[in-house]
């Protein structure tokens, strides 16, 4: 579908498909996160290319960790160093720093069935 798998059309596709999912959610979103579920849905696409053959749970666990670690580094870059103040877990029960915590760490492994899915379609 996409020619040659192009980093900027996976980029469009994950931030504004982040923008949207966070809009569903919360009712609203800030510029920071479609950079962030940009980059982070080409990380995601290039490990289900590698890891096809997985076991749709590992691929889920495996992308929810990865998902994470994008929050947590964009919680410390955009939350902590630039003060944006765009997301606070720290009332959150096994939270880590307030940027990441257990429950939306679950919900990022869930999010990896249908983006499992569309990596996929978008590969074949």
């Amino acid at each position: 579908m996409l020619r040659k798998k192009s980093n900027k059309g996976l980029f469009f596709i994950g931030g504004v498909g982040y923008g949207l999912l966070e809009i569903l959610w919360r009712g609203k979103t800030h510029w920071s996160m479609l950079l962030t579920g940009g980059a982070c849905f080409i990380a995601l696409f290039r490990l289900f290319e590698k890891a096809a053959h997985f076991p749709l749970h590992l691929k889920c666990m495996t992308g929810g960790a990865v998902i994470t670690a994008f929050e947590f580094v964009s919680g410390c870059i955009f939350n902590k160093l630039l003060r944006l103040n765009v997301w606070d877990y720290s009332k959150k029960i096994l939270n880590f720093k307030g940027q990441i915590c257990a429950l939306y760490s679950f919900l990022w492994m869930l999010l990896c069935v249908p983006v499992s899915a569309l990596c996929k379609k978008l590969r074949d």
